[in-house]
């Protein structure tokens, strides 16, 4: 199958081959012709399938052959198209699609966030955009200020609205759902169908369509895992060890809190290992460089709470530890699926201490596979270790989403943590997952540019 046979204009296909797609992903294959219906759509996605590319390419086409659109770039223009998502690193990634392809169209796009001025956003929207983009909590600033016009919009996408639920948006959400326009397109994107995501499906999509995809190799396939015991006072070490014996240069790090991450960026700094964390008390700019040093090579260790590591999107990552396990099983699948994309293998490390032995039983239920064990010569775990609550330890399972949607700093071997968030701004959360599906054989991937950056502030 091909991007022509979707029904997609030449514009538009010409914009995706020339970002070097030449086949559409599962997941494109079976959203765009039934977007471009005009009707709702609920779809079950994961990071990886191709996602974003499946609402974005639709809704493009929708919007530029509509009795609505603009003459040219430039023409003044209502808002007709907004995206909604959990996180400021998605935002910027879904924002920058919507840019990669429609070059050729004549739409424009804004993405808007917390965490940065308001004002060049009051700006840009003054002239008016075709789609935007945007974190919940500041769009209702926009809203409540007057700045911005949401009464023509014709298609509302909630991406990862699962995420989004998950970060305590959804008294937002039905404040944005409650001024707009009540004839529109409806399209929920999200990797799981929870009964609250079904909740959500009910009262906002009338008579969709569903559809549902997994990711286009399983992780099992494409993904070598392994879990390492290991005693919970020696799990720095072996990091450490690890990055160094095998001379790893790229390696992202999951920890439960945003405490953890910054000691442990502290730890591996006066290893000489080059290492910066990303959470909910990282300054915006702080965590923009924080990807760009990452991408490009020159930061060799990205540490990341769960929430924070949504949109991180990098092709031929090759290596991601959990540090600690996750308190919620299907994190585990998101966290180890930032590898082993675009037809690269992967490897996924887990450092296990008897603390986390439940969480990893949880863990290969829901893979419905056993994770292989390898104790690594020096660091043998002590037979007799008692396990302690992990609530009683760094904020306990609640920590995660309570803490990510604060204000932000930077760490960098050693400074710790830094800089809260402006007075009055909004908590703001992070991500990652970016809605991407891998280059091989397939279609567009969702990725952008850092200079956006991620999160929800205010």
């Amino acid at each position: 199958m091909s991007f022509e046979t979707l029904g997609l204009s030449d514009a538009i296909v010409r914009a995706v081959k020339e970002a070097g797609y030449t086949s559409p992903t599962p997941i494109q294959a079976q959203a765009i012709p039934m977007v471009l219906t005009g009707g709702d759509l609920l779809a079950g996605a994961q990071t990886g399938t191709g996602k974003t590319a499946g609402f974005t390419l639709p809704l493009l086409q929708l919007l530029s052959l509509s009795k609505s659109a603009p003459a040219n770039r430039t023409a003044a223009r209502p808002v007709r198209a907004l995206v909604l998502t959990p996180t400021r690193e998605l935002a910027a990634q879904v924002e920058e699609s919507v840019r990669t392809y429609g070059k050729y169209t004549n739409l424009n796009s804004a993405v808007i966030f917390g965490g940065v001025g308001i004002n060049p956003q009051i700006k840009q929207l003054k002239h008016g955009v075709d789609i935007l983009v945007a974190t919940p909590g500041r769009l209702l600033d926009h809203i409540g200020q007057g700045t911005v016009d949401v009464s023509k919009i014709e298609i509302l996408v909630l991406d990862e609205a699962d995420r989004m639920l998950d970060m305590g948006f959804i008294h937002d959400i039905k404040k944005v759902l409650a001024v707009l326009p009540k004839q529109r397109q409806n399209l929920l994107f999200s990797a799981t169908f929870s009964d609250e995501i079904k909740a959500l499906a009910d009262k906002l999509l009338n008579s969709p369509q569903t559809i549902e995809v997994a990711r286009r190799n399983s992780t099992v396939e494409i993904i070598a895992q392994m879990i390492h015991p290991v005693d919970r006072d020696k799990k720095h070490p072996m990091l450490a060890h690890l990055i160094k014996s095998n001379s790893w240069e790229q390696v992202l790090v999951f920890t439960r809190t945003k405490h953890g991450a910054n000691k442990l960026v502290e730890q591996l700094g006066k290893d000489g290992i080059g290492a910066l964390a990303i959470h909910g008390n990282k300054s915006q700019a702080a965590r923009t460089r924080a990807l760009a040093e990452f991408k490009d090579g020159t930061l060799t260790v990205l540490v990341a709470t769960d929430i924070a590591a949504r949109g991180i999107d990098i092709d031929q990552l090759p290596h991601v530890v959990n540090y600690d396990l996750p308190n919620v099983p299907e994190d585990y699948v998101h966290r180890i699926g930032r590898t082993g994309r675009a037809g690269a293998t992967g490897e996924a490390v887990s450092l296990v201490c008897v603390d986390e032995h439940q969480m990893l039983k949880d863990i290969e239920k829901l893979i419905k596979q056993t994770l292989p064990r390898q104790v690594i010569p020096g660091f043998e775990p002590d037979p007799t270790a008692k396990p302690q609550p992990i609530q009683l330890r760094s904020g306990g399972p609640g920590h995660r989403n309570q803490g990510e949607r604060s204000g932000q700093g930077r760490s960098r071997g050693g400074n710790g943590g830094g800089a809260a968030a402006r007075s009055g701004q909004r908590p703001a959360g992070a991500a990652p997952r970016s809605g991407a599906p891998a280059r091989s054989g397939g279609g567009p991937r969702s990725a952008a540019p850092q200079r956006n950056g991620g999160g929800r502030g205010r």
